[in-house]
């Protein structure tokens, strides 16, 4: 299969009927659970609570820019979370948690729970997304199964 010859559609009832209800419901749950927290972390900028204003100031960055970043990542959930933008949106928040990454490594937060728990969040929306979405399936086969041996044979 070519990307010139994926089809373009993202309705969910459009998915293709390779991937198992299985599979479908573990990527929706994944999904469910890091837009929630993604939107209650947005909610928090937006709302300038006190938690998310001390751990903006910790990591060596302004009050002043709480909204703005609260809005950023509103936009970016809100992209990931509508069917048709969901890719763009996931490519988005990659970019947003990257620069979580890097604001964590440079005040040299703990490795494993500060640092990389950005990470284990973007894997779990790419997990999330590639468990639903026959089309990111295609352009990421993991599986030695049959997406696999459709991919090569182009």
């Amino acid at each position: 299969m070519t990307l010139a010859s994926m089809e373009l559609r993202t309705e969910p009832g459009d998915e293709n009927s390779m991937i198992s209800n299985g599979a479908r419901w573990t990527g929706r749950v994944l999904s469910g659970l890091t837009s929630a927290f993604l939107l209650l972390d947005a909610a928090m900028k937006l709302a300038r609570a006190e938690p998310a204003l001390k751990a903006t100031e910790e990591l060596g960055y302004s009050a002043s820019v709480v909204f703005p970043l609260g809005v950023v990542l509103l936009g970016c959930v809100v992209l990931y979370v509508v069917p048709r933008t969901r890719v763009l949106g996931a490519i988005l928040l990659t970019g947003y948690l990257g620069g979580a990454v890097a604001t964590h490594v440079r005040v040299g937060n703990p490795l494993p729970s500060h640092t990389l728990f950005p990470v284990y969040m973007g894997v779990a929306l790419w997990l999330g997304l590639w468990l639903r979405d026959a089309r990111l399936r295609a352009l990421v086969p993991w599986s030695g199964g049959r997406e696999q041996g459709a991919a090569a044979g182009d």
